[in-house]
């Protein structure tokens, strides 16, 4: 199947970016999310079949495949109604929708690559078709942006591709010749542990751009900060789960190797400086599409160290992957409709959001409760598992840390959030305020309610899936 759905949104994406008729837009549009839900529900259907040699729905793909086709509808709805609030002309709008939909079939592809070097070339599309997003505005402040995160990614996509050839050498030396993840998991007993080693370190070093973790997390707060809220939605969600795929496939290699306790302190690190520095900013930082970049930052480290304390931590850090990419579309989709009333994204330039816009104050409301993990956020019940694999894993020092951390965070992130939905904003002229249709928050209603359901009633098929998910790790 993945051998038509790739020319398909290729050839869709291509016709989009020549098209300039928007019934034809719209047709076009409707079209590749139908081709994604067909795709979708195909590799469901034929999980753990190998397709054209180097691609194979397992069960994280498909897990982490139907997150992405829920969240491409309201991403393309909301893109719509931001291109028309900002009389985007023709050509912008086609290369924005363009850029989509080949973003959003480059990353379907990654999740489902079943060798390393397949998964390293769809990566590097991923940032092509970013930074074409991006740039959507086409301002300095854009192309700033822009370069920054096709640099960074560039010298990560790098490091990732030495770590490679690192690994490829530790396999050669002992007569191991095949990358793909598979035959990987086969090679563990015969692997070069030297190698193996600097292999993993500069595959990790690389993979964090897209992780959003410490070190190379810098190019993705300006990403989601200069592009359109729409898609800042997709890069805090889909997007960053193309980087913690690759990551997980390469980790489930080494938990079965003797480097499994090294990689962990490795991967503890890169966690525990994340949520330190999203902590740092969180206080500090007074844009609010910026804040919201960093708290992925903060939940990204929290997931990592669910991996790190293994047990239940391994389900956990699944289940809080998928609810934050639902939870954090859902407020990128409303940060949308804030810039509409204040034409701004500074804190300062806010307030009294329950008077211009309720039915959306209501959701940013709910959408601070469930992102900071209070009940009955389904995000509660997968922190809460998270803290209790650290304490059986005897790391307590490092759940009070973190949870002094959060603290913080929540207090940061409720600051600014209170003085939005309540305070009185400072000179600003409500003569002309945008009217929003509340039907544009219905979305990010069902998002808050399927978290919820996901965290606390999850349906027997959707566990069974993480389950199968982490069978290849440590117990």
């Amino acid at each position: 199947m993945i051998g038509i759905y790739l020319p398909g949104a290729f050839i869709i994406g291509g016709l989009l970016f020549f098209n300039r008729n928007k019934l034809v837009n719209t047709i076009l549009v409707v079209a590749f999310l139908i081709l994604q839900w067909v795709f979708t529900v195909y590799e469901y259907m034929h999980m753990n079949k190998v397709e054209l040699l180097y691609f194979k729905p397992d069960a994280l793909a498909v897990l982490l495949l139907t997150t992405l086709s829920i969240i491409a509808i309201p991403a393309m709805y909301h893109s719509s109604i931001y291109l028309k609030s900002n009389n985007d002309p023709p050509r912008n709008i086609a290369i924005y929708f363009s850029a989509t939909v080949i973003l959003l079939s480059v990353i379907s592809a990654a999740y489902l690559s079943n060798h390393i070097a397949v998964n390293w070339i769809f990566i590097e599309l991923t940032t092509l078709s970013a930074s074409a997003l991006i740039y959507h505005r086409r301002n300095n402040r854009t192309l700033e942006g822009t370069w920054k995160y096709v640099f960074v990614c560039a010298i990560s996509i790098t490091f990732v591709f030495i770590g490679i050839l690192f690994l490829s050498f530790s396999l050669h030396m002992k007569g191991g010749d095949n990358l793909s993840f598979d035959a990987l998991l086969g090679y563990t007993s015969i692997i070069n542990l030297f190698w193996a080693r600097l292999a993993f370190i500069f595959i990790f070093t690389g993979l964090t751009v897209k992780l959003s973790l410490v070190p190379m997390y810098t190019a993705g707060i300006d990403a989601k900060d200069k592009a359109p809220s729409p898609a800042g939605a997709l890069f805090s969600s889909v997007l960053m789960n193309v980087g913690f795929v690759a990551f997980f496939r390469v980790y489930v290699v080494y938990a079965n190797t003797p480097l499994h306790s090294w990689a962990n302190h490795v991967i503890l690190i890169s966690a525990l400086l994340s949520i330190f520095v999203a902590t740092v900013y969180m206080v500090k930082v007074k844009n609010i599409k910026r804040m919201l970049a960093y708290s992925s930052i903060e939940h990204m480290g929290i997931i990592m160290l669910g991996i790190v304390a293994g047990g239940i931590g391994y389900y956990a850090a699944i289940l809080h992957l998928i609810l934050h990419s639902f939870i954090k579309s859902s407020i990128f989709f409303q940060v949308g409709q804030v810039y509409r009333i204040y034409k701004s994204k500074s804190i300062y330039d806010v307030g009294n959001y329950f008077r211009y816009n309720t039915t959306g104050a209501v959701v940013m409301l709910l959408c601070f409760i469930w992102v900071t993990a209070m009940p009955p956020s389904g995000l509660f019940i997968s922190e809460l598992m998270i803290f209790g694999a650290l304490f059986r894993a005897h790391l307590i020092l490092v759940m009070v840390v973190v949870m002094f951390f959060l603290t913080v965070i929540i207090w940061a992130f409720g600051k600014n959030m209170f003085k939005l939905l309540f305070a009185h904003p400072v000179g600003f002229d409500d003569s002309h305020v945008a009217r929003i249709n509340p039907a544009e928050s219905i979305s990010q209603f069902i998002f808050l309610g399927l978290i919820v359901y996901l965290g606390i009633n999850p349906p027997v098929e959707f566990v069974n899936l993480i389950y199968e998910t982490i069978k290849n790790l440590p117990k």
